[in-house]
């Protein structure tokens, strides 16, 4: 059995302006203002093919609606052997022409939301590293698609570079930035991380670790001169 003829959903453009209307229209209602923060590359390894040392050097603003609705997913905040651990994630839903008209615009490389990218969300002043963008959430309504989600986690820090103008970013992490330091010591880390045992560690480990040509990697032995007289 055939389609019928005279209805073509997927071809009738006027239909889908309205619904990317529609939508970006409920989204400013509905939604809250982000800041979305790209990344730029700082140090890429050719032969793994990753960025060590990633830049967020600028952002965007645009509207996106939380489709979380009855609070932060994930698994919330519990108690591990590392301490207190809050692993709160949240989906952001961003329309495409909202994105193209903000980011895209001044951006052409950046088509979409990109995995690794930053949220900064102001509702609660966190930062949400987005961890998977899903286009297709609302499956070809008209034959088109409408929007992003964006599929977050709250950041864990590890030594990204923020450059962006605005202090509350740049500066959100400088209480664990430890290359903040002049001096790079363990002394230094043990000042900026009272909970830190690296130093003492260290010292405990020199009287019984033994770091010569002779034994660079275990206890302190001692050797004695072989004879040759008795081969």
């Amino acid at each position: 059995m055939a389609t019928n003829v005279f209805f073509n959903n997927y071809d009738n453009f006027n239909e889908q302006n309205l619904i990317d209307d529609l939508v970006i229209e409920s989204i400013q209602i509905y939604g809250v203002d982000l800041i979305y923060i790209t990344r730029s590359n700082g140090s890429v390894d050719e032969i793994l093919n990753e960025d060590d040392l990633p830049i967020y050097d600028e952002t965007f603003e645009f509207e996106a609606y939380i489709k979380n609705v009855d609070g932060f997913e994930g698994e919330g905040d519990f108690l591990s052997k590392f301490g207190l651990q809050i692993r709160d994630q949240v989906t952001f839903s961003v329309a495409i022409r909202t994105f193209e008209r903000f980011v895209t615009k001044d951006r052409p490389e950046k088509t979409r939301p990109f995995e690794g990218d930053y949220i900064y969300f102001p509702l609660n002043e966190k930062l949400f590293k987005i961890t998977f963008v899903e286009h297709e959430s609302v499956f070809y309504q008209s034959g088109a698609l409408q929007v992003y989600d964006l599929k977050c986690e709250l950041a864990e820090y590890s030594g990204e570079r923020f450059q962006t103008g605005r202090d509350n970013i740049d500066t959100f992490f400088s209480d664990r930035d430890m290359t903040a330091n002049t001096v790079n010591t363990l002394t230094a880390v043990e000042a900026n991380d009272p909970l830190a045992d690296n130093l003492q560690f260290e010292l405990e480990a020199d009287k019984i670790i033994d770091f010569t040509e002779m034994d660079p990697f275990s206890e302190a032995i001692e050797v004695e001169p072989l004879d040759i007289r008795d081969s």
